[in-house]
């Protein structure tokens, strides 16, 4: 049956017509929402706070000056930190599209940093997984009645059954992760097969991140309830104990006295901008997508400065935690140390006057430690809780070696303190997973393809296809593939992403713009403060920083730390070429996404099919000045039509890109009788 004219006419207006919310504000057609304020927060915490908080701020703290650390820290949070994580809340929340579709309507010509972000996002989700992986491991291995990483493999040599050499020289916890964890290779270029326990649990980790993200937010939203508040229900059990241990105040007070002096060496300062950096899961795209779930009149500045305090307390909680317990451990070496010492005097003739009774450990540090030509003659180890103390570990080194050995001093209860550890990780390691690959599929779904709209089907394939890139990490070289993505795959792209970010808000787009587009959301514009971080203060920082990561990767011969199966220790070794090849292909193949798109669309080669600033300008009866010249260029990479009247883009306008605080409602009815009136 033909439709009626009046059916057409109304089909036509009704083209013009956009879903109106409860504010009057157009929104976008069936766009996601969070179930509540807490999954949005537990989702966002989860990925700002991640395993860095846990085995890399303390490491810090302790290298540059303890409490004097903190000093630069706080200033690069206010300065670095806090004013990104803002402008990506305000920027998801505002055009409510993932990294590409924000990035496209900020300026079409600055649409790669959406791709370099969900790339970037990608390559550290692929190896991030592999950490997961061994923390599941270690959790496994946590069931039993004694940890299988407490005491050495025996060898019988004749009538003698002694601990294995390698062992007894590097510690049982040092020899289970190198030897049975990772079953190391020598190199990088010897692979030695798959470890088959690794790969099992790599393909269970894989399958835990795909049932818990593959309805979006409705599935992953749910999960955060656990990722975000059981980290912190351990640290706090875990702060309970290790407060209560001997040598905890030891710990604490090597961690937390302030060497000034240290304030004066610029690495200091590089490493508080990038652990701040990272810590906030900045240019990753998954802020951009969590904030652009929210309902419009959100207060995104109130939520950018509530999750940079939890990041900052956590980081510090996390610190005490660590240090407690290392000071408890550095204790209990300590201790050791001075009695194997005095039992071996007491034991050599040498001094027949001493006896195990007679030789206390005051008179010892008095008449022997002090002296150091007696320790080198009787070949004596000095005994100092300092140089314990200082003996850092950061990474998998602090989770999987340091920090289990302390555990294996808590007697009969370590399984139950092992098990609970190995969780908190788990939980901080899939929160920020999460978080990585929303990155990637918020930016995938917001393509608006066919194919992209089967979310489970855009989850599957993602899961599928980066665990089989994870099938690199399950061999013997696997810990060796995993420094090689970590060292390359985030750290060079994420600053150059977060660098365009703050250039194109603070000068392509316009911070004037962007705080009038706050304005309409959150009802005021942001401080003075802010405009001065966008535009000046954070693009230099980050600058400095990113010169200063390309001088310490790039500008020198490329190396990795090897496990020496002669010295039994980590060896440094130079790349082969072609891993040094893959490290170059894994920072541009994100980071030419950006010069890529901005010359494609210039020159014409592709059009970017979707919402673009035209849309922007049509919808809401404004615009920027930058789009504005976008759209009046004569070279426009043939994706703007000509209906579009240069007379009423370039007339004297409001030029904010925000929606007008009181839109006309469009009615059913005005429409019909409008359509009536036609006939």
């Amino acid at each position: 049956m033909p439709k009626s004219k009046n059916l057409d006419l109304m089909e036509q207006d009704a083209e013009l017509m956009h879903p109106l919310n409860e504010d009057g504000v157009p929104m976008e057609h069936e766009r996601p929402a969070w179930g509540s304020k807490f999954q949005y927060f537990g989702m966002v915490i989860s990925t700002a706070v991640g395993l860095g908080n846990v085995w890399r701020f303390p490491y810090l703290c302790q290298q540059h000056g303890g409490g004097a650390f903190l000093i630069p820290y706080l200033i690069m949070l206010f300065v670095e930190g806090m004013p990104l994580l803002y402008l990506e809340f305000a920027a998801g929340q505002h055009f409510r599209k993932g990294s590409m579709g924000t990035w496209n309507l900020v300026h079409p010509l600055l649409g790669g940093v959406g791709v370099a972000s969900a790339v970037t996002s990608f390559i550290v989700g692929v190896y991030y997984n592999a950490i997961i992986m061994w923390c599941l491991y270690y959790l496994v291995h946590s069931f039993t009645g004694t940890l299988p990483w407490s005491s050495c493999p025996m060898v019988t040599n004749g009538n003698r059954t002694d601990p294995l050499l390698e062992c007894d020289f590097n510690g049982p916890t040092s020899y289970f992760w190198y030897r049975n964890a990772l079953e190391i290779s020598p190199n990088i270029e010897e692979s030695q097969g798959v470890k088959w326990k690794m790969l099992l649990c790599l393909i269970f980790a894989w399958c835990v991140v795909y049932a818990c993200i593959w309805k979006g937010i409705k599935s992953s939203g749910k999960v955060v309830y656990i990722t975000a508040s059981f980290p912190y229900i351990v640290l706090f059990i875990f702060l309970g104990r290790g407060v209560t241990l001997r040598g905890a105040g030891d710990g604490l007070a090597h961690m937390f006295t302030p060497r000034l002096d240290r304030l004066k060496d610029p690495q200091v300062w590089l490493d508080a901008a990038t652990q701040i950096f990272y810590s906030f899961g900045l240019g990753f795209g998954g802020m951009i997508g969590f904030s652009s779930y929210n309902p419009r009149k959100n207060n995104c500045e109130k939520d950018a400065i509530i999750v940079s305090i939890v990041n900052w307390f956590t980081a510090i909680l996390a610190s005490v935690v660590i240090f407690s317990v290392l000071g408890f451990k550095a204790t209990v070496m300590y201790e050791k140390c001075v009695v194997r010492n005095i039992d071996f005097i007491t034991t050599s003739n040498l001094y027949p006057e001493w006896n195990s009774t007679s030789l206390t450990e005051e008179i010892y540090l008095s008449k022997f430690q002090s002296d150091a030509s007696i320790m080198d003659a009787m070949n004596l180890t000095k005994c100092s809780l300092k140089e314990d103390l200082d003996n850092a570990a950061q990474g998998t080194g602090l989770a999987f070696i340091v920090f289990t050995e302390a555990v294996n001093e808590f007697g009969s209860s370590a399984p139950f303190w092992s098990i609970i550890f190995f969780l908190m990780l788990l939980s901080l390691g899939f929160g920020s997973e999460f978080g990585t690959l929303e990155g990637v599929t918020t930016s995938l779904y917001d393509l608006k393809h066919s194919i992209f709209r089967k979310k489970w089907l855009v989850s599957g394939l993602l899961c599928f296809v980066s665990m089989l890139i994870g099938i690199l990490f399950v061999l013997g070289s696997g810990s060796y593939w995993v420094a090689l993505f970590d060292s390359f795959g985030g750290s060079f792209p994420l600053i150059t992403v977060a660098l365009v970010e703050s250039f194109g808000i603070g000068w392509v787009y316009g911070v004037d713009n962007f705080a009038r587009d706050i304005k309409d959301m959150i009802g005021h514009e942001p401080h003075m403060y802010w405009k001065i971080m966008w535009k000046y203060v954070a693009p230099v920082f980050i600058a400095v920083l990113l010169v200063a990561t390309l001088i310490s990767k790039f500008l020198k011969p490329i190396t990795y730390s090897v496990y020496s199966y002669t010295q039994f220790i980590m060896v440094s070794e130079t790349y082969p070429w072609w891993a040094g090849a893959i490290a170059a292909f894994l920072v541009l193949s994100s980071v030419l996404c950006i010069p890529g798109v901005a010359i494609s669309r210039k020159l014409g080669f592709f059009k970017f099919e979707g919402p673009t600033a035209k849309n922007i300008v049509i919808e809401t009866g404004g615009h920027t000045q930058s789009t504005a010249q976008f759209l009046k260029s004569d070279n426009d990479s043939g994706h703007n039509s000509d209906d579009i009247n240069d007379e009423y883009i370039t007339s004297e306008r409001d030029t904010s890109c925000a929606l007008p605080e009181k839109p006309e409602r469009v009615k059913f009815d005005d429409i019909l009788e409008k359509a009536e009136s036609r006939l």
